[in-house]
């Protein structure tokens, strides 16, 4: 269950409407899925992270609230990639999201 990390609504499952972008990479063999989910009623972000270590357990995380210019620029860099999923995307978008530590 992911809530807003500043009203603490619950975001509904399954559909989560409040889901409004998600990408992931691969960095030194590890798998990170970054998720933006968007509370219309604080118009904050809350960001969960998702972490599945190659040699350990898997662990997720949420932060925020992310103020709303913040989370739209990441939403909108998101966008631009044609395989957000694709851990091994070698795109702009990848490369200036995670930086030059893509595998």
């Amino acid at each position: 269950m992911i809530r807003c990390a500043q009203c603490q609504k619950e975001f509904t499952a399954p559909e989560y409407k409040e889901r409004v972008a998600s990408i992931a990479g691969s960095i030194q063999g590890d798998e990170y899925v970054e998720t933006y989910f968007f509370c219309a009623e604080c118009g904050v972000y809350t960001v969960e992270y998702y972490h599945d270590r190659f040699c350990d357990e898997e662990s997720v995380s949420v932060s925020g609230p992310l103020p709303k210019p913040r989370g739209d620029a990441k939403v909108e860099l998101i966008r631009q990639c044609p395989e957000p999923f694709n851990k091994h995307c070698p795109c702009l978008a990848h490369r200036a999201y995670f930086g030059e530590s893509l595998d």
